[in-house]
């Protein structure tokens, strides 16, 4: 077992991992950029290293700085949380050359499912259903008219190297697709320095259901059930819930089959997400893997009782797994608080916490890195917390989250805590009748409404 693992990264995942290494017997190294000097993940560490000044390009993506870190504090570890060089193949590359564990999957594994035309080439040689799409990159205009004709439009052009939204475009009609491509190179070269294109056929009326999995170093998978991240803003997920209530007993298990084949088939070491989409007739097509943890993972933790961190610190240290595939027990729904105005189009909202009352009481969990008198800086993501409800009902889950989103206070920033309490008295989200484009008609109602 690892003695000492660094965390590379910040916030309430930096903290999520402490917590659990610390129960481990592990010790602890935080990194952090000067503008992170007074982040509780920097307090609670073991050991703490500041890698650089507060842009991230500065600090957490600056790959020298970290390994310098690991080698000055003797970390024989390294877990990259999610975000910044989570799925960054040159950075487990460099770990591996180091002699540090990578906590997280291999440098081949990450380029093989990183880029999402191979990932798609992959996954249809694994038997796994994906979206129809064109084989491969989009080479012209041309090219593009006659793959969108074979199947049909409405289709969706996709960034190879994207994420976030950026590099997509839909369009309805062959007419619009010059002008979608254009823009969509164009815009995927400026935010990836890669504007290589494909183009898949336009589920309507889609889903985001992924599949949690966890495989060892001995090719074995198996599957921790799903998540549904279908309420999104912009591809970003707002909220997530487990089980999904659009999920029937045989779609999960054909969804949680397909997800350990493309695991096993890949040799897939460490925690994953499979995504997929999946359409109104309950037809499912894979859509992305994730090779790193989530940031939705504390709702599966909640309904099968299970570490998720534990576990991929066991599997990296070369523990098998029990190959035993988990079914939920309760219902669990996670709310992303967000330093953001939900009044004003989600503007972003650093600044000091004057005034935080943390929600609590049974099934109420609390993710977070911030505290009263904590300055939020404006470098970074703007999640301030993630706050999960499980109970044994749906219904019992949205109630407790109604309840506990009423408790918790944070002023001095303005935060996404309203847009979740207008979420819960949703009817559509109560009823569980939701899809991606539900946040394309949901209208947020002024305070005096």
């Amino acid at each position: 077992m690892f003695k000492k693992i660094l965390i590379a990264n910040r916030g309430e995942i930096a903290l999520r991992i402490i917590r659990t290494c610390r129960e481990m017997g592990i010790k602890s190294v935080a990194v952090y950029s000067t503008a992170d000097a007074d982040s509780l993940h920097v307090r609670f560490a073991d050991e703490a290293v500041c890698i650089g000044p507060p842009a991230s390009k500065d600090s957490y993506l600056k790959i020298p700085n970290i390994i310098a870190a690991a080698e000055i504090t003797n970390a024989d570890a390294i877990h990259p949380g999610y975000g910044f060089l989570s799925e960054n193949a040159k950075f487990s590359k460099i770990c591996a050359e180091h002699g540090i564990k990578f906590i997280g999957a291999s440098p081949e594994m990450i380029e093989k499912m990183g880029d999402k035309a191979t990932a798609k080439a992959t996954m249809k040689a694994a038997g796994v259903p994906t979206v129809p799409g064109s084989d491969g990159l989009i080479e012209s205009l041309d090219h593009a008219k006659k793959v969108a004709k074979e199947m049909g439009y409405p289709v969706m052009l996709k960034a190879t190297a994207g994420g976030g939204g950026r590099g997509m475009r839909a369009v309805w009609k062959e007419e619009d697709l010059e002008k979608a491509l254009d823009s969509a190179k164009q815009e995927a070269g400026a935010a990836f320095g890669n504007d290589g294109m494909y183009m898949e056929k336009l589920i309507e009326e889609p889903r985001h259901i992924e599949i949690q999995i966890v495989g060892d170093q001995y090719g074995k998978a198996c599957h921790l059930s799903e998540r549904d991240c279908s309420v999104q803003r912009r591809h970003q997920k707002l909220t997530e819930e487990t089980p999904s209530p659009f999920m029937t007993d045989d779609l999960r298990k054909r969804m949680g089959e397909a997800a350990v084949k493309a695991a096993e088939y890949i040799k897939y070491e460490g925690a994953g997400t499979v995504e997929f989409l999946v359409d109104k007739h309950r037809n499912f097509y894979f859509m992305e893997m994730n090779t790193r943890i989530q940031v939705e993972h504390p709702i599966t933790e909640q309904v099968i009782d299970y570490d998720l961190i534990r576990e991929q610190i066991l599997v990296a240290a070369g523990v098998p797994i029990s190959g035993k595939n988990y079914l939920p027990k309760l219902h669990s729904i996670e709310c992303r608080i967000n330093a953001e105005d939900p009044y004003n189009d989600f503007r972003p909202s650093p600044g000091k916490i004057t005034t935080l009352h943390a929600p609590g009481g049974h099934g109420v969990r609390l993710d977070t890195h911030v505290y009263s008198g904590y300055v939020i800086p404006s470098n970074y993501d703007s999640m301030i917390a993630k706050l999960i409800t499980t109970a044994q009902t749906r219904e019992e889950a949205i109630a407790k989250m109604k309840r506990a989103l009423d408790e918790f206070v944070v002023e001095g920033v303005k935060t996404t805590i309203p847009f979740h309490l207008q979420l819960m008295d949703d009817p559509d989200y109560i009823a569980g009748n939701y899809t991606t484009k539900f946040m394309e008609t949901f209208k947020m109602k002024t305070p005096r409404e």
